[in-house]
């Protein structure tokens, strides 16, 4: 598969907006369920808690844009620690669309955005 299309193939979306058919598998990455939506409602196909920070980097990060580019190596850093459930995510791109559903306000700075960096670097 060439790169162009995996890298079209992974798709970020706020857990608060509604489903749409062009998203694919909807996966919710977030280690908590997002605060006021119906599980009816949201349309996940997966939820990797695995593959969320950790409760004390996701405290920490406080989504503090000044804590950005150290919250991202700590990602990643736990991220490699869940390499199954990375492999297994791949696959289902490989398959098709899939949207990465996070209930962050902050559509620059939040997991889904360093997810998709890791996914499509280390493809």
């Amino acid at each position: 598969m060439s790169e162009k299309i995996f890298n079209e193939r992974v798709r970020l979306k706020r857990a608060y907006e509604r489903p749409a058919a062009g998203d694919g598998k909807r996966v919710l990455i977030d280690r908590l369920w997002p605060r006021g939506v119906k599980k009816t409602e949201a349309a996940i196909d997966h939820w990797v808690k695995d593959l969320a920070p950790s409760t004390e980097l996701r405290k920490w990060f406080g989504h503090d844009p000044a804590r950005w580019s150290e919250f991202r190596r700590r990602y990643a850093a736990e991220i490699q620690e869940h390499r199954g459930e990375l492999d297994r995510l791949r696959e289902l791109i490989r398959e098709g669309t899939v949207t990465l559903v996070y209930s962050a306000h902050d559509e620059t700075h939040n997991d889904a955005v360093v997810l998709r960096e890791i996914l499509l670097r280390q493809r």
